[in-house]
């Protein structure tokens, strides 16, 4: 009986690739799969850990970031697709060392409880804000919603979405 010797094994998957990110305003060269969510880029290769994992489906809202200007949710987009846009997390949002009004209204109202997801509530907040989206509770809840709080400072995070729409130049 002959036996032929197999071949070696391929290596299963696409393999990694340069991938050039621009967050909070620095660009980035990584080498990464093409399958790598945004968010594990993120938090994996950039060490920036504001934007949380909570679910990795998509459902909680706690990775949400912004990708030229618009609300993502990072656990569901790809890094490769972020190429040539502008991505924006948490830690981008406070300018020359100052807080965003937005993170002082969450920290002045309590906002937030075990703060898992406060980085993503922030990054909706802001967001709805320059959508338009808050004239009222009833429009605040419905366009935060797929924020999700474990904790349920809803009211809080009202309260704190509220004062920034009222502040002289907010919202």
């Amino acid at each position: 009986m002959d036996v032929k010797t197999a071949a070696p094994p391929t290596k299963l998957g696409p393999g990694s690739g340069a991938v050039s990110l621009r967050v909070n305003g620095k660009d980035h060269e990584l080498r990464l799969e093409p399958r790598v969510s945004l968010l594990d880029a993120l938090r994996e290769h950039l060490a920036l850990t504001g934007s949380k994992k909570g679910c990795d489906q998509g459902t909680c809202g706690a990775c949400t970031v912004w990708v030229d200007g618009r609300r993502v949710l990072a656990c569901l987009t790809l890094a490769v697709a972020c190429e040539n846009h502008d991505v924006t997390t948490i830690e981008g949002l406070a300018t020359n060392g100052e807080l965003h009004p937005m993170q002082r209204a969450f920290i002045s109202h309590d906002a937030f409880q075990c703060g898992f997801c406060t980085s993503g509530q922030i990054m909706s907040a802001v967001a709805l804000l320059g959508e338009g989206h808050a004239a009222n509770d009833a429009e605040i809840s419905e366009w935060m919603s797929g924020n999700i709080c474990r904790c349920a400072a809803y009211p809080n995070i009202r309260k704190a979405i509220r004062e920034v729409r009222d502040a002289p130049g907010g919202g």
